[in-house]
């Protein structure tokens, strides 16, 4: 019995990373065949069809100058030259579609240079693995491209976004796609979610096998801590902020709402043909203050 309940504490105990941890997700996609599969998934093709998936160089983007969290993305490049953006996002993030946007048209754009043909172009996709609502609707999965509001027939494919919402992911159903089996691997949080999709697919199971050794390399596991600290620094920051605010916004709002009354009483005191004197002294105001309140409510007359 004693035995049993040390194996149950060892396995309950078994670290593993979280693919939505971004940095997590960033060094599953330095695997060849991982990003193969998950491309392949974006794209609903076979895997056999994406010939050659090549990491592009990017940057921790900031979302002002003193953030040290930033945002990690995964930008790989296809042989058919596609440019793919990936990115995963844990926390709620303000302005999302307008973001994707600029971040898309930014890729788009900086394919070529002043005076190079238009045909030189290739297509660009923009994909936000989210672990939040984004639309008030029940679907999980969306690609969203330029198209006709009244037919919907597609403008063009050269810019395209792909949203994932983990958080909406539905009870588990046979047959599925493989974005479908892709978002529930996300979306797992212990190994036993983990196994389990890796049983359906061989590019999952090389995820799996990918977690399983970054989380027993020590440095990585050193990084994936600290990128897990910095982003519970940057959500208490922020919240701490929200927090300041809103205490600043009720104070404000209380000093508001006693002006206003305070100019009602004025004006109704006034109205029965009362001195300002004698209203400062009832109403215990200095002298200036009640000149200024008549003088706003002249003003709003």
């Amino acid at each position: 019995m004693g035995k049993t309940s040390k194996q149950k504490k060892t396995k309950a105990d078994k670290f593993i990373m979280l693919p939505t941890v971004d940095f997590c997700f960033k060094e599953l996609m330095q695997d060849k065949k991982v990003r193969k599969g998950l491309i392949a998934a974006l794209l609903n093709v076979n895997p056999t069809e994406v010939e050659s998936t090549t990491l592009m160089p990017t940057i921790l983007r900031k979302r002002y100058p003193e953030d040290k969290y930033g945002i990690l993305d995964v930008r790989v490049e296809l042989k058919s030259g596609v440019q793919i953006d990936l990115e995963m996002q844990v926390e709620s993030y303000d302005f999302w579609a307008n973001r994707s946007v600029y971040y898309v048209s930014k890729m788009y754009t900086e394919q070529i240079k002043e005076g190079e043909d238009y045909d030189k172009l290739q297509k660009c996709i923009q994909v936000g693995i989210l672990c939040f609502p984004l639309f008030e609707d029940n679907k999980c999965y969306r690609r969203i491209a330029l198209c006709d509001t009244e037919s919907g027939e597609e403008y063009t494919d050269l810019i395209e976004m792909h949203i994932l919402e983990l958080s909406k992911l539905p009870p588990e159903q046979q047959n599925e796609t493989d974005i479908m089996k892709w978002m529930r691997f996300f979306g797992g949080t212990c190994e036993e979610d983990f196994k389990k999709m890796a049983e359906k697919d061989e590019y999952i199971g090389k995820a799996y096998e990918a977690l399983k050794n970054m989380s027993e390399d020590e440095i990585k596991r050193m990084e994936y801590e600290a990128r897990q600290k910095a982003i519970r620094d940057y959500n208490s920051y922020m919240h701490s902020a929200e927090r300041r605010g809103v205490k600043r916004g009720i104070k404000s709002g209380i000093k508001i709402g006693q002006e206003e009354l305070m100019k009602q009483l004025v004006k109704k005191k006034l109205a029965k043909g009362k001195e300002p004197k004698v209203i400062a002294d009832e109403l215990e105001l200095e002298v200036s203050d009640l000149q200024r309140i008549i003088r706003e409510i002249k003003e709003a007359e």
